[in-house]
């Protein structure tokens, strides 16, 4: 049986990049969609719902953000399977290297298999987003890394 504690999901990354640099690209969507989602309907501005869009999977998702202490952390919450969970983005300097982001997502319900399956995506999902991040911030290269997590080719209905 999973305890509470395993249910969260975690992982992080040095960008090699000012605090204020890597959080702007986090709240700005003319920064995030270079390397994230495609569209948004606004910033991650405290106790605003804003929706973020995947055009290319012609995916929404609503997001609830909770509380903003800029260059320190983001708290969110979004639909994950049917729950909301919470998103915390959480901004360290690293003096001479950077930014240290760490992303925890937590609250994730249901059975063992369906909360492994749940954060299983999300970590590869959040691991692309950080790669994505890092390439666009530190060498302004867009990866699409999101775009090409799924190609149409090799989804189950092309099989």
């Amino acid at each position: 049986m999973i305890t509470e504690n395993q249910k969260t999901m975690e992982t992080a990354l040095l960008i090699r990049k000012p605090v204020d640099d890597v959080f702007g690209a986090i709240v700005d969507p003319a920064q995030t969609t270079q390397f994230w989602f495609t569209k948004s309907s606004g910033r991650l501005d405290e106790h605003e719902r804003v929706t973020w869009t995947w055009e290319m999977y012609n995916v929404s998702a609503e997001i609830k953000v909770l509380a903003v202490e800029p260059g320190q952390k983001i708290t969110m919450a979004w639909d994950n399977g049917g729950t909301d969970t919470t998103v915390e983005w959480i901004f360290t300097p690293i003096d001479g290297k950077g930014t240290f982001l760490e992303i925890r997502e937590s609250g994730y319900a249901g059975d063992d298999d369906t909360v492994l399956s749940r954060i299983k995506d999300s970590t590869g999902g959040f691991v692309l987003v950080l790669a994505g991040l890092k390439a666009w911030l530190e060498h302004g290269i867009r990866l699409n890394l999101t775009a090409d997590r799924f190609p149409p080719e090799m989804t189950d209905s092309a099989h």
